[in-house]
C-alpha cells in the first residue's frame, strides 16, 4: 500500500475558493477510486492561495479483479438442434471479444441459456491514476476560470506545477503543457525556489522548511494564536470573528501577525462603523477594552516575516487611517439629515420589478405589523413602537454608510434611530427585523423586532409567491426557505400562537392592485411551502418523520402548537402499547375516510345491537370533554393520552360488530361513534400517517 500526492500550484487564488475546490476534488478523487476499482484508505486535504492538494493513504498497487457473469439469449434461439452456432450465439460472443468456444450454457428457472463469464483488465493503479487526475483538474468547479498564453483549457489561475506520486513513483501527466513530477515550491517572497518531495508522507514537514503551512487547520490555529496573543500585547482582546479567520487563513502561507493602531478622534464613529470598515476593506481584526467597547488597535495577518516590522506597520496604518476618514465623512453627512427625511427617497429604489418600490414594500410591513401586534395582543405601547420601527425599517438604505457598507443596513438604521430620539425598542426593532441573517442565526430579541421581522418576511414571501417567484429545486434568489424558517423559529419563540393563515391573507391581498392574484390559491401555496420548512425544522430537532407528516398533515395554521403536538405524539410513541393504539385509531380513519358519512347525523342508542357498541359510547362521551378542554389548553399530551384509553373499547367494537352493516341505519350510526372519535384527535394528528 502507497500513498498518493496530488498538488496543483498555481497563482493566488481567491480564498473563497479553496475550501470548495478541496471538497471537490477530495470527494472526486475517493470515488473515482471506488468505480476504478482501486482499494485506498483516509482521504486529506490541504490547501492554500498557492497549492490545492489531495493526499490518500493505503492505495492499492492495482485493481481489483472483477469477473461477472453475462447471460445472453436462450440456447435454442443460439443454437441448432445439431449444435451449431447460430448469429444470435455468434453476435453475442462478438460483444464480449470472446471466443464462441468459450460461451457456456447455464440453467435457470426460465431454461437453458447462453452464458460467458468475463473478468476485467486488471491495471496498475498509477496508470488509471495518470487518466483519472488530469481529468479532475478540468472538472473544479471555481466561480470563475480564466484562460492564459494560447490555451483553450480553464483554470481558476494559471497552473505552474503539479505534483503527482504514488509512493516514491511519479504519476506521469500533463496539463496545459505542464508536465506533473515530484517538484512543489516554497513560499513565494520567504523560499521562492522549488523543494523535491522525495516522500508523500513528508509532505507537510517538506513544505514546512520552505516556510509554506500546507494544513488549513493547523495554519488556522497558529493565525488565531499569535492574532489574541497581539491582542493583550496591545492592551485588549481579540474581538472574535471566526468567518474572518477562515477568510485569512485562506489568503496567507505563513502567518505573520502585525499591531498597530489609528487615531483616536476616530472612535467618536460607532463602533460597528469601524469594525466593518477594517474587516471588509483591509481584512484586519479589532480589539476592544475589557467592557466590548472598541480600541484604536488592529491586528493583520502578513504572509511574509520582514526584518523591518515597524515600516509595515506604518503602511497598514496609513492606508487604515484613509478608510476610516472616508468612514466619518459618510457617518458626519448621515447625521445632518434625520432618518423621516430619507422615507420619500425609498421610492427611488427598487424592491423587485413585479413587487414595487421599497416604500411600498414598507407600507405594506406598516400594515402587517399592526395587525400582527393586534393578534399577539402585545401592549399599545409594544404596538405603537412596532408599527413606528416598520415606518423607518429601511429608511438607512439610501444612507451614505449603507451604500458604502451594505452589511450595516439595519444597524446604521438603529445606530441613527438612537441619535434621533427614538424610543429604544424602536431602534433595538429596526436592527432586528432583518434577523435571522442565516440558517440558525440571532433570532429578534425583542417583542417589536420578532413582530416586525416577521412581518417584513411575510410582506416577501406573499410578494414572491403572489408574482410566481417561488424557489424550484436548489434556486433561492429571494431566501424564501430561510426567511419561512425565520418566521417559524421566531413564532415558536416567542409563543405567538395566532392563526397565521388570516395574516398569509391580508400579506397576499395587499398585492391586488399590483398583480392579478387569486389570493386562496396563493396563501395554499405558501402554506404548503411553510409545510415543507416546518417538517424540515423538527426532523432536524430529531422528531420521526411519520410523526411529524402526522402533525403537520393535519394542519400548520398555528405554529407553535406543532411543536407541542409532535412533542405529545413523540413521547406517546415510547409507550409499550403504542403499536397498538395506532392500529385502532389508524383503522377509524381510515373508515371514515372511506366512507360516504353525511354530516350531522346523531348517535342513536337505540339502533345499538352490541353492548360494545354502548361501552363505546359511554366510554367517548365520558372522554369527550377532556379531550377538548386538554386540546383548547394546550395540553396535548394529555389529550392523547385520554384518547388512546379509548383503545380497548375501540378494539372491542370492531372485534363485536361489522361497521358497514347491510342496514344503513345502523351502518350510519356505527360510523357516527367513529366519526366522532376521529374528531376527538382530528386536530392534533392524522394517526393514519403513522407507521409501526
Amino acid at each position: 500500500m502507497k500513498t498518493l500526492l496530488f498538488e496543483i500550484g498555481m497563482e493566488e487564488i481567491p480564498a473563497g475558493y479553496i475550501r470548495p475546490a478541496l471538497d471537490f476534488l477530495g470527494k472526486s478523487v475517493a470515488a473515482r477510486l471506488k468505480e476504478a476499482r482501486i482499494d485506498a484508505g483516509e482521504v486529506t486535504t490541504y490547501g492554500t492561495p498557492r497549492r490545492l492538494t489531495v493526499m490518500v493513504r493505503d492505495v492499492a498497487p492495482g485493481q481489483k479483479a472483477e469477473t461477472t457473469e453475462v447471460t445472453g439469449p436462450p440456447e435454442s434461439v443460439g443454437y441448432a438442434a445439431d449444435g451449431t452456432a447460430k448469429m444470435p450465439a455468434i453476435k453475442f460472443a462478438e460483444k464480449l471479444g470472446i471466443t464462441i468456444e468459450a460461451v457456456g450454457i447455464k440453467e435457470t428457472k426460465k431454461g437453458r441459456y447462453l452464458c460467458a463469464s468475463i473478468t476485467k483488465e486488471v491495471k496498475v493503479s498509477g496508470d488509471v491514476l495518470a487518466t483519472i487526475l488530469p481529468d479532475l483538474m478540468h472538472r473544479i468547479p471555481f466561480p470563475k476560470a480564466m484562460r492564459w498564453a494560447d490555451f483553450s483549457t480553464t483554470f481558476a489561475r494559471p497552473v505552474q506545477n503539479i505534483v503527482a506520486m504514488l509512493g516514491e513513483t511519479v504519476i506521469p501527466f500533463e496539463f496545459c503543457e505542464v508536465q506533473s513530477g515530484n517538484k512543489s515550491f516554497g513560499h513565494r517572497f520567504m523560499a521562492p525556489g522549488p523543494v523535491v518531495i522525495e516522500d508523500p508522507a513528508a509532505y507537510l514537514e517538506t513544505l514546512e522548511t520552505v516556510s509554506v503551512i500546507a494544513d488549513f487547520e493547523t495554519r488556522r490555529a497558529m493565525v488565531k494564536d499569535a492574532v489574541i496573543r497581539a491582542a493583550i500585547d496591545a492592551g485588549g482582546c481579540l474581538l472574535p470573528d471566526e468567518e474572518l479567520f477562515d477568510t485569512v487563513t485562506n489568503l496567507i502561507e505563513y502567518p505573520v501577525v502585525v499591531a498597530g493602531t489609528f487615531d483616536e478622534a476616530f472612535l467618536e464613529v460607532p463602533d460597528e462603523v469601524l469594525i466593518t470598515s477594517m474587516r471588509e476593506h483591509q481584512k484586519y481584526f479589532a480589539v476592544v477594552d475589557e467592557t466590548g467597547k472598541l480600541k484604536n488597535a488592529f491586528l493583520v495577518v502578513n504572509n511574509t516575516r520582514v526584518r523591518d516590522i515597524s515600516l509595515v506597520r506604518r503602511g497598514h496604518e496609513k492606508v487604515l487611517r484613509a478608510r476610516l476618514a472616508d468612514a466619518k465623512f459618510f457617518f458626519d453627512q448621515d447625521l445632518k439629515e434625520s432618518l423621516d427625511t430619507w422615507i420619500d427617497r425609498l421610492n427611488r429604489v427598487l424592491f423587485q420589478a413585479k413587487l414595487g418600490t421599497v416604500h411600498e414594500k414598507v407600507d405594506r410591513v406598516k400594515g402587517l405589523s399592526g395587525l400582527l401586534a393586534e393578534a399577539a395582543g402585545v401592549s399599545s405601547d409594544a404596538a405603537k413602537n412596532t408599527v413606528r420601527a416598520a415606518e423607518l425599517c429601511k429608511a438607512d438604505l439610501v444612507s451614505h454608510m449603507v451604500v458604502e457598507f451594505t452589511k450595516l443596513q439595519g444597524v446604521m438604521g438603529r445606530v441613527y434611530a438612537e441619535r434621533s430620539g427614538e424610543e429604544p425598542a424602536v431602534a433595538a426593532a429596526i436592527e432586528e427585523h432583518y434577523k435571522p441573517l442565516y440558517s440558525g442565526g440571532e433570532l429578534p430579541q425583542t417583542e417589536e423586532g420578532a413582530l416586525l421581522a416577521m412581518a417584513d418576511k411575510l410582506d416577501t414571501l406573499c410578494g414572491c409567491f403572489a408574482a410566481g417567484l417561488i424557489p424550484t429545486g436548489g434556486a433561492d434568489p429571494y431566501a424564501l426557505r430561510r426567511q419561512a424558517i425565520g418566521i417559524a423559529q421566531i413564532m415558536v419563540k416567542r409563543g405567538f400562537a395566532f392563526p397565521l393563515i388570516p395574516v398569509l391573507e391580508k400579506g397576499v391581498a395587499a398585492y391586488a392592485q399590483r398583480i392579478d392574484v387569486n389570493v386562496a390559491e396563493t396563501v395554499a401555496a405558501i402554506v404548503e411551502f411553510f409545510k415543507g420548512r416546518i417538517d424540515h425544522l423538527l426532523f432536524e430537532e430529531g422528531y420521526p418523520k411519520d410523526v411529524v407528516a402526522s402533525v403537520t398533515t393535519v394542519g400548520i395554521n398555528v405554529i407553535p402548537d406543532i411543536w407541542m403536538r409532535v412533542k405529545a405524539l413523540a413521547e406517546l410513541k415510547e409507550h409499550a402499547d403504542f403499536e397498538a393504539v395506532a392500529a385502532a385509531f389508524k383503522r377509524v380513519v381510515n373508515i371514515i375516510k372511506k366512507a360516504d358519512l353525511s354530516k350531522g347525523i346523531e348517535v342513536d342508542e337505540a339502533l345499538f345491537e352490541h353492548g360494545s357498541e354502548k361501552e363505546l359510547m359511554v366510554a367517548f362521551t365520558a372522554t369527550q370533554a377532556d379531550v377538548e378542554r386538554a386540546v383548547k389548553d394546550g395540553e396535548y399530551a394529555h389529550a392523547l393520552s385520554a384518547v388512546a384509553g379509548l383503545r380497548p373499547f375501540v378494539d372491542g367494537f370492531f372485534n363485536d360488530v361489522m361497521v358497514m352493516a347491510d342496514d344503513a341505519k345502523v351502518r350510519a350510526n356505527r360510523l357516527a361513534i367513529l366519526s366522532g372519535i376521529a374528531a376527538l384527535f382530528a386536530d392534533i394528528a392524522d394517526f393514519s400517517k403513522l407507521s409501526a
